[in-house]
């Protein structure tokens, strides 16, 4: 495989570096078609970086390959000796070098992102923030989320550019945050939040 790592990650992780749902990866472990050499289970659910790939492709394909076909391909694929990213599967060609060459990409998107962040419990009581500043990465999340543009968010905070933006959303993405989600942040102090509604007002007698 084009990676070398063997770093595990959490089923959230891999379901951002695989670009599918948590679920999916779930899914995955829980009917064994990943190898078993890809993942434990241990205080939680971890892959090895490396089987985000599996992931991708069993998921990407299953509109033209039966789930037999992509069990096969998996298999043939995790065997030590393999020697090339191309099989044939039931009269198809399979190529596996874009599935490794997309989640390695994601992967190391996902290690900027962990390099882009720090945690401190004397800054906001130990949140996830953009190093050098007091920004919270899921506030940032949460107010793209909301339907703010990177661009305007950027305007709001000119510390932040337009990749530092796309980094925090994905450390958001990758380590959600438990229970209930958080609120968007405002833009700026002055930023005010109308709501269009009608409320019917008591006469006075």
């Amino acid at each position: 495989m084009a990676t070398a790592a063997r770093d595990m990650l959490t089923a959230t992780e891999a379901a951002v570096v695989a670009n599918v749902r948590v679920r999916d990866v779930n899914r995955m472990i829980d009917e064994h078609i990943l190898p078993s050499t890809h993942y434990r289970i241990d205080g939680g659910r971890w892959l090895r970086s490396d089987a985000c790939a599996y992931v991708c492709f069993y998921v990407r394909t299953a509109p033209v390959l039966t789930a037999e076909a992509r069990n096969a391909f998996i298999r043939k694929m995790a065997k030590p000796a393999r020697k090339s990213d191309m099989f044939l599967i039931y009269h198809v060609d399979v190529d596996f070098a874009p599935f490794v060459s997309e989640t390695d990409e994601r992967r190391a998107q996902l290690e900027r992102a962990r390099k882009a962040v720090t945690v401190d419990p004397d800054i906001l009581g130990g949140a996830p923030v953009l190093k050098g500043t007091r920004i919270a990465v899921h506030d940032i999340a949460a107010t793209i989320t909301a339907g703010t543009s990177p661009e305007d968010l950027a305007a709001a905070y000119p510390g932040l550019s337009s990749d530092t933006i796309a980094l925090a959303s994905l450390y958001a993405e990758a380590n959600p945050i438990r229970g209930r989600p958080r609120k968007p942040a405002s833009l700026s102090a002055d930023h005010v939040v109308v709501v269009e509604r009608t409320v019917p007002r008591r006469p006075r007698w």
